[in-house]
């Protein structure tokens, strides 16, 4: 599936291999760190699930996924209108706009014209990223035609919501399956640029606790590995997830310098969804397919 915009962190490519541990059919995805709701779009597209709820703590970044889910043409017009409208000046009179009135509108031309997709914010919570001079972003035509079909996988079916994922992950229930991909330890310290608020190891680990005390069924992608290189405090082994690694291929950055080094990403699997999908106690590697 094409998505409307890149994100950072994005889940697209590792998609398919996140699915596998999935149940085949189930009845609500939640996605308490939506950001570009990947596997949310793959899980509609693949047909597993009945009902999405897509959260993110961005509250700009949320109304957008709303706008694109439940008000598809007018927002494809208006970003074709900007984008016909602002030549490359104009990206930082659009970013000011943005941070000015948090539009969500804008955030989707941001997202096209910005580098590499990736999400910038400064100490004040304003959105600094500068724009890929190389690029005029995605032509209005295509992202039209991607913000339809991502529309037309969940309109009506989708909730939507800006809450702290401590919120989301209380109203879980038996019958969901949550999928968690909260800011990595290894790119998020006390504040990380990418993100506007941090995500404390401790809160995590106790709201993981909390689901497995309830019998919900969840799945973790957090931190792993780059080449022999760890990053994070690994999460308990009081939690008695099941963790398998996922090849997600050499990075931009490895590719770059000439580094023949691949990032392995980690997926933790909580008990309740491991018994049900029968993941075996020890660890496995999943090539990326």
């Amino acid at each position: 599936m094409k998505q409307p915009f890149q994100y950072q962190g994005s889940k697209r490519l590792l998609a398919p291999a996140i699915l596998r541990h999935l149940p085949e059919k189930f009845g609500r995805l939640v996605e308490p760190f939506a950001g570009s709701a990947a596997v949310s779009i793959a899980c509609a597209a693949a047909g597993r699930a009945r009902e999405f709820w897509l959260n993110d703590f961005n509250r700009p970044l949320a109304g957008l996924l709303g706008l694109i889910v439940n008000d598809p043409e007018p927002l494809a017009d208006f970003y074709e209108a900007t984008w016909r409208e602002a030549p490359l000046a104009d990206f930082y009179r659009i970013r000011d706009d943005f941070n000015r009135t948090q539009d969500p509108r804008l955030l989707l031309y941001l997202l096209a014209r910005c580098v590499k997709g990736s999400v910038r914010y400064n100490s004040e919570g304003l959105f600094n990223q500068s724009p890929d001079n190389r690029r005029l972003g995605t032509r209005p035509e295509t992202m039209r035609a991607n913000i339809h079909s991502v529309s037309v996988l969940l309109r009506g079916r989708c909730h939507i919501t800006a809450s702290d994922y401590r919120d989301v992950l209380e109203d879980a229930r038996a019958s969901d399956v949550v999928y968690l991909d909260p800011p990595y330890q290894g790119v998020c310290g006390v504040r990380d640029a990418r993100y506007r608020s941090a995500i404390a190891f401790k809160d995590l680990v106790a709201a993981l606790a909390s689901l497995n005390r309830r019998g919900i069924r969840y799945l973790v992608s957090y931190d792993g590995r780059l080449g022999s290189r760890t990053y994070g405090e690994p999460l308990p082994e009081s939690l008695e997830l099941r963790s398998v690694e996922i090849n997600a291929g050499r990075s931009s950055q490895a590719t770059l310098l000439g580094r023949d080094e691949v990032t392995i990403e980690s997926l933790h699997i909580s008990p309740a969804l491991a018994d049900l999908i029968k993941i075996p106690l020890f660890p496995e590697s999943l090539p990326l397919s």
